[in-house]
């Protein structure tokens, strides 16, 4: 089934975009976008590089309960990097923040 974005009041101005699986349970919530036009821009962003974006672990226990990399692609560089990227992408959270 198809997911859908959302598009929302973000509670400190602006606009956030909330994914929602087929079954309409939260997926994601974004970060605030200031204008609906960055938001659906972001939502562009994020269909396009969703697809084949590898997952990083940075979970506390990631040595001892490791992701296998046959079954789940999975990146290995830095945190740093990934912090670089940060204010260029969507980036999505796993949980939605309070409202």
């Amino acid at each position: 089934m198809a997911g859908i974005f959302e598009l929302v009041d973000a509670p400190e101005g602006g606009y956030r975009v909330r994914l929602l699986d087929g079954a309409g349970a939260l997926v994601a919530v974004s970060v605030t976008f200031p204008t609906k036009k960055a938001a659906a821009m972001g939502v562009a962003q994020t269909r396009e590089i969703a697809g084949t974006g590898l997952i990083r672990d940075l979970s506390h226990d990631r040595r001892e309960d490791p992701l296998r990399q046959s079954s789940i692609p999975i990146s290995r560089t830095h945190a740093k990097n990934g912090v670089a990227r940060q204010h260029r992408h969507l980036h999505l959270q796993s949980a939605a923040p309070s409202e």
